[in-house]
Order: C-alpha cells, then sequence, then structure tokens
C-alpha cells in the first residue's frame, strides 16, 4: 500500500512542477512590465521636474509687432508635382 502514497505523492509534484513551469513565465513577465511602468513614471514626473525648474520666466515667444509677418494660415499647403 505505502508505494500507491508515493506514487501519488510523484504524480502531485509532477503536475506542481509542471505548473510552476507554465506560470513563471508570465510572472516573469508582468514583474518586468511593472518596473518598465515604475521607470517610465519616474521619468515623467523627473522631466515635468526638470520643465518647471528651467523654465523661462518671461513669455515663451518673443511678442509680434505690426511691422512682422502675420501667422501662418490653417490651408493645407500642395506641393508640386512632376508631370
Amino acid at each position: 500500500m505505502e508505494t500507491t502514497h508515493v506514487e501519488a505523492l510523484i504524480g502531485m509534484l509532477t503536475v506542481l512542477g509542471l505548473l510552476v513551469l507554465m506560470v513563471l513565465p508570465a510572472v516573469i513577465g508582468i514583474a518586468h512590465e511593472r518596473r518598465i511602468d515604475r521607470q517610465l513614471e519616474r521619468a515623467g514626473t523627473d522631466r515635468a521636474a526638470a520643465e518647471r525648474r528651467h523654465a523661462p520666466t518671461g513669455p515663451s515667444r518673443p511678442e509680434r509687432t505690426s511691422g512682422s509677418r502675420s501667422a501662418r494660415s490653417a490651408t493645407p499647403h500642395r506641393t508640386a508635382r512632376a508631370a
């Protein structure tokens, strides 16, 4: 009778081992994605902080005077095509 218990234990450990082998790549992938998400979030907050730190205090562009060119039109420009 004792051999059936050993066989059952071996079978159970085999099934658990296969389950671990099937689940392990998914767990590793999830951990990798979370690490990348944290890095992207940290980079975004660092970039925003750097932009606030180095932002100019005045207007971002020089103001236009009355003699300067007007703003570009919103109409699309077409390029010439060779015949």
